[in-house]
């Protein structure tokens, strides 16, 4: 029969190391499995998103780049994508913004813009919002929904809350939630407006 180990102080940190050390390893075994996938599927996520927001009917090809915008909360880095037809002139922009006040924290989306600044599409690609109400930004802003933002141009129309003055209606009962959309939307214009290479 084997002998029973001496419960010390000792013991306890040696065992403990153990079990940590095994339960790293293992951790560290499923990201590198998973890594992989989950990194394609964002990849795809993304590529749906940019063709979903951009004018349809035309022929493009996509280059992306970098932009460094201002924030409530300073400089920050967002991804756009620009469309270029086969004469290399620039049919539009998709651009990977976010805003970190939503009601449940960060709200990402894909924002759509024609070469002439106008909206084209959005496609949300992350939100914590509560379900049933900041959940409806999805659908509230696009063309059939009661807050749409398709087709304007964050230049010439007011895309702030109309509770806040401006020509867009809040999602029922989710103001922060239409809040924070509006200001990515505003974040994706600076971005949009910015040439290639340049700094804001």
């Amino acid at each position: 029969m084997a002998k029973k180990a001496e419960s010390t102080l000792k013991n306890m940190l040696l065992s403990l190391t153990l079990i940590a050390l095994v339960a790293s390893l293992a951790l560290a075994l499923v990201n590198n499995v998973t890594k992989g996938p989950i990194e394609k599927v964002n990849q795809e996520k993304v590529a749906n998103a940019i063709k979903k927001v951009l004018p349809e009917g035309i022929e493009y090809t996509i280059n992306a780049d970098t932009v460094s915008v201002t924030t409530e909360k300073g400089p920050a880095n967002v991804m756009r994508y620009t469309a270029v037809d086969a004469e290399g002139n620039t049919v539009g922009k998709a651009i990977e913004s976010f805003d970190n006040n939503g009601f449940g924290g960060k709200l990402t989306a894909m924002v759509g813009f024609d070469a002439e600044g106008n909206i084209s599409g959005y496609e949300i690609l992350g939100s914590s919002e509560t379900p049933g109400l900041g959940a409806k930004a999805d659908k509230w802003f696009q063309k059939d929904g009661k807050g749409n933002v398709i087709g304007k141009n964050p230049a010439n129309d007011n895309l702030t809350v109309s509770k806040d003055g401006g020509n867009v209606d809040a999602i029922t009962g989710s103001t922060i939630t239409s809040r924070a959309f509006c200001r990515l939307v505003a974040t994706a214009y600076d971005a949009f407006k910015q040439e290639k290479g340049e700094q804001q």
